[in-house]
């Protein structure tokens, strides 16, 4: 299988270095490595130990399964082609999930979501394709080198070449089986991510707001990109988000019409180390480098020895082999080896002889993902050293409002907003997505979501939430992509979290999240990191959607528990969209139905915010009214409605009791069946 993982540029001060360091060396701090087969063993204490998702057994397709509170109703297999290719991220426009994968996107029909149906697999290879949709229009990312214009394989191996695509892609999926391009959006940074934004006041046009983590393309290549820092050059391609505004009569003329700079004043800020578990795996593969005959130097900036890896030591000794008449590293001799153990820390001491960067943010900082709330007029950027809150009520022109960081997050990922916009969620993919942080020796702080308030307009941290389990060391694990679920009266969020699987937890009380639903697999491998897992996971119409990684598809749906009632779960079903973009965040709004009103008093009643006895009175009256019509619905529900304002008046809860009664009210219309 060929796995890209999906990695940050500066996610870390190592790993915040020049392109070129991060070609020379393999540092366990900036890329992931194959750690040991053993996991740091958790204390007989430890109440994660007895988590059934401890312990799985592994395989492709048959590795052991741990699931509470949800159903997989479906498990579809990427086509050939696409199988081993990675699958990246989700979009939903009609019937259709539409899945991002580096050879391109895959589209399934879940009209019968027990039974996707594939659709098209159109071959475009780049990464990471990330998909969005606007109507009968698709939007794709590029940012590596082997992108074409064309969409033809075979990648660009000129180093400047004007078949090379980094940036947008727009289709026209008017006859989804048939994807057309129509343009291609040049960036200087390519787009690892972007996000569809819809201006509630203008309806001739959508935005995108694009989000590059690769170097700087050189002017010859596309002309305006420039890679001096903004402190050398004001108009540094560095520091920017690149917006493109797309003519909805016209989207091949689409074009970036700002470089907005929302990183002004912003600091570098302390970054934690790595942890007992990162230094355990480390010192492993130092360790089996040596007794293998690898070869490996000690950190000069850290103190901690590393396994240099084959980008430095392969020119390396190719040019020590070729100065004594021979054909290259590939006939390289112990005497050559000894050679070059000679002068390899010199090497890496010289690599890192400059200074870190104090002071203002590292160069290489960007959005890693903007997550636009419309309705709001607010967004969240997942900016890599900092969770950003923007204002976006001008499109073309946002604004910082507040800037967080935390020494605790090593690269801030992506962002969530609840539905009433008091809180927002920012997720920390630690080790870039292709390591392992969900060990024993793993804190949790590390690799998690961090919770914050939104008080006028500024962040307020209130907690983390991190799955409250133990994966292995050949696991990927670390929080990634995921969306609301829409059960009212509540802020519960299912999450990918690769090979950790999804997790859905409640975060109405920000200061104290709780999981109350999950599906795992075991490894895809035991005895070495094979990258796999969900990518992406989004609630749509009804079901759970998972990308995954090195499989395919899964479609989950949740079932009744103690955290979650069948009238929540109905309730929650009512809600039906024509598309989705996750990342372009939808106000989640209820029609009137008795599933509504019946949530809310299972609510009252779990958090024993209602008598026993007027839970059941309420529920006979709810159930009375269903079963009436005309105007004995209408009398029945006026009733109950006047008795919730006593209600109210002694409950515990009397905004949720509020809640119960305005969907009672509202199902007076006469529509509501």
């Amino acid at each position: 299988m060929s796995f890209v993982p999906e990695r940050p540029v500066g996610a870390s001060l190592l790993c915040a270095r020049s392109a070129a360091l991060a070609a020379l060396l393999i540092v366990a701090a900036c890329a992931p490595a194959t750690p040991p087969a053993t996991t740091p063993a958790p204390s007989a204490a430890d109440p994660r130990m007895s988590d059934r998702r401890v312990g799985l057994s592994s395989g492709l397709f048959n590795a052991g399964e741990a699931i509470t509170g949800l159903k997989i109703v479906a498990k579809a297999p990427s086509p050939p082609g696409f199988l081993g290719q990675t699958n990246s991220d989700l979009a939903f426009t009609g019937n259709y999930v539409i899945q991002g994968n580096y050879n391109g996107p895959v589209v399934w029909d879940i009209s019968n979501p027990a039974s996707p149906q594939l659709v098209v697999a159109f071959t475009c290879p780049a990464s990471q394709n990330d998909v969005s949709v606007y109507r009968n229009l698709m939007f794709m990312s590029a940012e590596a080198n082997n992108g074409r214009v064309d969409c033809l394989p075979g990648g660009v191996p000129d180093t400047v070449s004007s078949m090379r695509v980094r940036g947008v892609r727009v289709f026209d999926i008017s006859d989804i089986r048939k994807p057309k391009l129509l343009t291609n959006v040049q960036t200087c940074r390519g787009s690892h991510t972007h996000t569809v934004l819809e201006d509630p006041k203008d309806k001739e046009n959508v935005y995108i707001y694009v989000s590059g983590s690769a170097g700087i393309r050189s002017p010859n290549e596309l002309p305006g990109c420039v890679r001096d820092t903004p402190d050398q050059n004001p108009n540094s391609s560095l520091l920017r988000i690149e917006i493109i505004k797309v003519p909805l009569n016209n989207p091949s003329a689409a074009a970036v019409v700002n470089r907005a700079n929302i990183f002004s004043g912003l600091q570098r800020v302390a970054s934690h180390g790595p942890s007992d578990a990162d230094r355990e795996a480390t010192a492993a593969q130092v360790a089996a480098a040596r007794a293998s005959g690898g070869f490996t130097a000690r950190n000069p900036q850290t103190g901690a020895d590393m396994v240099l890896g084959t980008f430095m030591v392969r020119p390396l000794l190719d040019s020590i082999v070729k100065a004594r008449g021979g054909a290259g590293a590939a006939a390289a001799t112990a005497a050559d080896s000894a050679a070059f153990r000679s002068i390899a820390q010199g090497v890496v001491d010289r690599t890192f002889s400059a200074p870190v960067v104090s002071g203002p943010i590292a160069p290489g900082r960007q959005c890693h993902d903007i997550t636009v709330y419309p309705a709001l007029g607010l967004a969240g950027g997942a900016c890599e050293g900092h969770g950003l809150l923007i204002d976006i009520s001008d499109p073309v022109n946002p604004v910082r409002l507040d800037a967080v960081a935390d020494s605790n997050f090593a690269y801030w990922h992506s962002a969530t907003f609840n539905n009433d916009g008091s809180q927002i969620l920012f997720s920390d993919e630690r080790g870039g997505g292709g390591g392992p942080k969900c060990r024993a020796g793993d804190k949790a702080e590390w690799g998690s979501d961090a919770i914050f308030a939104i008080e006028n307009r500024k962040l307020v941290f209130k907690s983390y939430y991190k799955i409250p389990t133990i994966q292995t060391s050949n696991e990927n694990c670390v929080a990634h992509n995921g969306s609301l679920i829409p059960i009212p009266g509540r802020d519960v969020m299912v999450q990918s979290w690769y090979q950790g699987g999804i997790s859905v937890f409640d975060w109405t009380d920000g200061a104290h999240p709780k999981e109350i639903a999950y599906f795992d697999r075991g490894p895809i491998d035991s005895t070495r990191m094979v990258s796999g897992g969900s990518w992406s996971v989004y609630w749509y119409n009804g079901n759970i959607v998972s990308s995954e990684i090195a499989r395919g598809m899964d479609v989950a749906q949740l079932v009744p528990t103690e955290f979650i009632s069948q009238n929540e779960i109905d309730a929650s079903n009512t809600v039906r969209w024509n598309q989705l973009n996750a990342q372009g965040q939808p106000k989640l709004e209820w029609p009137p139905s008795f599933s509504l009103a019946k949530a809310f008093v299972d609510q009252l009643e779990r958090n024993k915010c209602l008598a026993p006895a007027r839970v059941s009175a309420v529920r006979r009256e709810l159930d009375g009214a269903q079963r009436a019509s005309g105007a004995a619905r209408t009398q029945a529900l006026q009733r109950l409605s006047t008795e919730l304002e006593g209600d109210a008046r002694n409950s515990c809860d009397k905004r949720k009791v509020d809640m119960l009664k305005k969907a009672v009210n509202d199902l007076m219309s006469p529509v509501v069946s």
